[in-house]
């Protein structure tokens, strides 16, 4: 799921991360009750267990529209706000944009943001 170069790279301010990110999670939380309306199911981790060409449509589709927003997907309902000199790091379901990770460390180093 990496963006490709139709779409903008952008640099987010936390306030402009965290204006951005209820469409954000509005999406990706319509698009996980469709899946689940389909009887897709997900494994212990939150991955994807279903290979049925529909889902895979589905889930690009999501990739593509937040992509087009700005943001870079980094995995299934796993997305990171550029802000310059690191990402603002959320994964559905979290309520709200509570994580920081260099460029350098990726996921494994989120931090909470204070």
């Amino acid at each position: 799921m990496r963006s490709s170069a139709s779409h903008r790279k952008r640099i987010f301010s936390y306030a402009e991360a965290a204006t951005l990110l209820p469409e954000v999670r509005r999406l990706t939380q319509g698009v996980v009750e469709h899946l689940e309306e389909l009887g897709v199911r997900f494994g212990e981790e939150g991955q994807l267990v279903d290979d049925r060409p529909e889902v895979h449509g589905v889930v690009t589709g999501w990739a593509e529209t937040v992509q087009e927003l700005g943001l870079e997907v980094k995995g299934l309902w796993l997305v990171d706000f550029d802000n310059g000199s690191g990402y603002y790091c959320w994964r559905y379901p979290e309520e709200s944009l509570m994580f920081y990770h260099s460029y350098e460390e990726g996921f494994g180093g989120r931090m909470r943001i204070q």
